[in-house]
């Protein structure tokens, strides 16, 4: 019962409540001085017209009478509405100029209070977001300035806007080079580094720099920044890096070694002592198979060296123009595969027998993968810059870890293999400026995809 009689008196609060938010608004401010003049004006007319005795003149009179309080109350109403207009406008101007740190103050609850404190509250989130971008570009900075990577961002024009503190002491004695031309800097480099820097591929060279020569990786990359083109250069020490590899590396080749002359050692000296042991009892029948172990053990290990002799005096390329119908014909000679699309009408242009030397690896590969012979194919793609020339077996492929190392020297997952094959094919193929890559593929198999450049500078 209680809550049923203070039921219709909250409603009457809530009418009530509704009913002073209209009249505080806007609408209900303009309202009531209408209202107001209109009853001011007719009880105006209304005694000048008893004044008078003329309803025609009296509402005349009224009218003349009104019109300058009418005057003076739209002007008071509207100036309000022309302070926050003024105020407003310069808050705009501030803001264009990127400062967000002025706010608007305001006692009025109305539609013109609701708009000052949404233009505050915007001012509050644009002074968070504006400091949020300072720390994150000054992180940034912090970064990019203390990266032991040597960065150089020129623009269209071939001029530095941008060299961190590595940057500025390799290239130019610790002093800042921004607004200086690319060129003029490259002409005080070392030649090795320039022709690096001028070159429009990535690649690793060595500078003598004192006593001791530095290695560096150079990386270029192209982009675009407010609508214009940029380079950006990356180049990073790489010697130490190099010389902690070619330990790893020195260390693994002699691993191999020793374990590859362990294996051909022991049996020769096991067969000498027993061809030995034989001469004294003079059993000579049984001597030449015993010759015969040693000279197969001795031609072992005179093809592991020479593996290893290819590997380490493998030339440069001498890339020339190549008929691809009758590159397949001499390379069918030597393995077999299908052919998978047809034979491309273009020339390629690249070292015919360092590419044959690869492509034979990679097809015996390919068969020794246990793949069915008929499902070893070789196919041949021209894209837009280079040549693709893809390898495909249906074997039982590759583990990410073999697919992580298989391209290492030294690598093998076979029993007697030297790990120098797929080394060997990397190394010819980076020589003539491609890649080569090494992918499972949907159904079980692995693909092996050679990309040549499509015409070298």
């Amino acid at each position: 019962m209680v809550v049923c009689a203070q039921t219709p008196t909250i409603h009457r609060v809530i009418r009530v409540s509704t009913i002073v938010m209209r009249i505080s608004s806007l609408e209900g401010k303009l309202a009531l001085l209408l209202i107001g003049a209109a009853v001011a004006g007719a009880v105006i007319a209304a005694l000048l017209t008893a004044w008078t005795s003329s309803a025609w003149l009296g509402g005349v009179i009224a009218i003349a009478v009104c019109l300058v309080p009418l005057a003076w109350a739209a002007h008071a109403a509207m100036q309000p509405i022309r302070r926050l207009l003024r105020a407003l406008s310069g808050s705009v101007a501030s803001y264009r100029d990127g400062d967000f740190s002025i706010s608007l103050r305001t006692r009025r609850h109305d539609e013109l209070g609701q708009l000052i404190e949404a233009h505050n509250e915007l001012g509050h989130a644009l002074r968070e977001q504006r400091q949020n971008l300072v720390q994150r570009e000054l992180l940034l900075d912090t970064v990019v300035q203390h990266s032991p990577t040597a960065l150089i961002l020129t623009d269209a024009g071939d001029h530095i806007v941008h060299a961190n503190l590595a940057a500025r002491h390799l290239f130019n004695d610790g002093k800042n080079p921004m607004g200086l031309r690319f060129d003029d800097l490259l002409a005080a480099c070392p030649e090795a580094m320039r022709h690096a820097l001028e070159a429009s591929e990535d690649s690793l060279f060595g500078v003598e720099m004192g006593d001791d020569e530095e290695y560096f990786h150079l990386s270029r990359r192209e982009f675009r920044l407010y609508g214009r083109p940029h380079q950006l250069y990356l180049v990073q020490r790489m010697t130490r890096e190099l010389s902690r590899q070619e330990v790893a590396v020195w260390k693994r080749v002699i691993r191999v070694i020793s374990h590859e002359l362990n294996n051909s050692l022991a049996p020769i000296s096991s067969l000498a002592h027993s061809g030995a042991e034989l001469a004294r009892r003079n059993d000579l029948a049984r001597l030449p198979k015993v010759f015969e172990g040693i000279g197969e053990r001795v031609r072992h290990l005179h093809s592991f060296t020479a593996g290893y002799a290819s590997f380490a005096k493998l030339p440069q390329p001498n890339p020339a123009p190549v008929q691809w119908a009758a590159f397949l014909d001499s390379l069918k000679l030597h393995c077999e595969f299908a052919l998978a699309g047809d034979v491309p009408s273009e020339s390629g242009r690249f070292d015919a027998a360092q590419i044959e030397q690869v492509l034979i690896n990679l097809v015996k590969n390919a068969h020794e993968s246990g793949s069915d012979p008929a499902s070893v194919t070789l196919a041949i793609t021209h894209g837009a810059r280079n040549w693709r020339i893809e390898v495909a077996d249906r074997g039982p492929g590759m583990s990410d870890t073999v697919l992580a190392q298989a391209l290492l020297p030294f690598y093998s997952t076979k029993r007697s293999g030297t790990g120098l094959g797929l080394a060997l094919a990397r190394e010819i193929v980076e020589a003539h400026g491609g890649r080569i890559v090494l992918a499972n593929r949907e159904g079980g198999g692995l693909r092996v995809t050679v990309s040549l450049p499509a015409a070298r500078v």
